[in-house]
């Protein structure tokens, strides 16, 4: 089954703004949101966890000098 979730949701999931979202998805580096209604949108959850996954693990120190 199709799950579609809201901009909030989104922002929450990421952890980015909704401004750098934008420009995320203006450089093709995030999903685009599928159209819901005249002035709705929303985005297909399998995407988002998908981009999720496909993030590099950063700030992991490790212990080396």
């Amino acid at each position: 089954m199709l799950k579609i979730i809201r901009l909030p949701v989104v922002l929450a999931s990421t952890g980015v703004s909704r401004s750098h979202l934008y420009a995320q998805m203006q450089r093709g580096d995030f999903p685009r949101p599928i159209r819901l209604g005249r002035r709705a949108v929303g985005w297909r959850l399998e995407d988002v966890e998908n981009w999720l996954a496909s993030r590099p693990l950063g700030g992991r120190w490790t212990g080396s000098k």
